[in-house]
């Protein structure tokens, strides 16, 4: 196995970054590669690696999705009482990283997140299929659970609101945004000289320079 994981290797070269012809501004350049990947991988192009440390200092990683982003900030949702939930109350520093694969590119951000308006949350929470609204207020996130208990709350949920076209946003559901203070974007090339342009918010400016791969 050790042999068949040192024998994994890729060659990247499809594209090239130089900082000089980067925005001031890294949303601009985020913006224009998220558009890439929503042409390129649209099913996944949205899918990001959410990082949380809790008080205990230990780091918790998964996958979820980007539901908004502007020139401040980055959008996802999920239960406010799951892990994730928790750690970012114990410590909102967190970390998101994109892997864009078909276009060789990561975008790593670090920052702060804040829990959004409850308003922005009903307002979200009532665009999802209402099935996903059900799924949503049946799991108590990151508990224990047997799975039949968790698809009997799921069709108790169903039974209660099978007139409604959704239901009431829980009240341990909603947003956080995400506002970065380093954003990373790295392109793959040829030898492993890959290209690497960090930005850093310092005194609510943006300085820009490249990394040594």
């Amino acid at each position: 196995m050790e042999k068949k994981l040192a024998d994994l290797r890729e060659n990247y070269g499809i594209k090239e970054l130089n900082e000089e012809n980067c925005p001031e501004n890294p949303f601009e350049l985020f913006d224009l590669w998220l558009n890439e990947a929503m042409d390129t991988i649209p099913a996944d192009a949205n899918a990001m690696t959410l990082s949380t440390v809790g008080a205990d200092g230990q780091p918790s990683s998964r996958t979820v999705l980007l539901k908004g982003v502007n020139e401040q900030e980055f959008l996802l949702f999920t239960h406010y009482t799951g892990k994730k939930g928790w750690q970012i109350d114990e410590n909102p520093k967190v970390s998101l990283l994109f892997w864009w694969k078909e276009l060789e590119r990561q975008v790593r951000i670090e920052g702060i997140a804040r829990k959004v308006s409850r308003e922005k949350s009903e307002d979200y929470f009532h665009t999802r299929p209402k099935g996903s609204q059900i799924g949503a207020a049946a799991s108590p996130q990151s508990q224990s659970i047997l799975k039949e208990e968790l698809i009997a709350k799921f069709r108790d949920l169903e039974i209660q609101y099978r007139n409604q076209d959704s239901i009431p946003l829980p009240e341990n559901w909603g947003g956080y945004a995400v506002t970065p203070n380093l954003i990373e974007f790295w392109q793959g090339r040829p030898n492993r000289m890959h290209d690497r342009v960090e930005y850093q918010l310092q005194n609510q400016s943006w300085t820009k320079q490249r990394l040594a791969p």
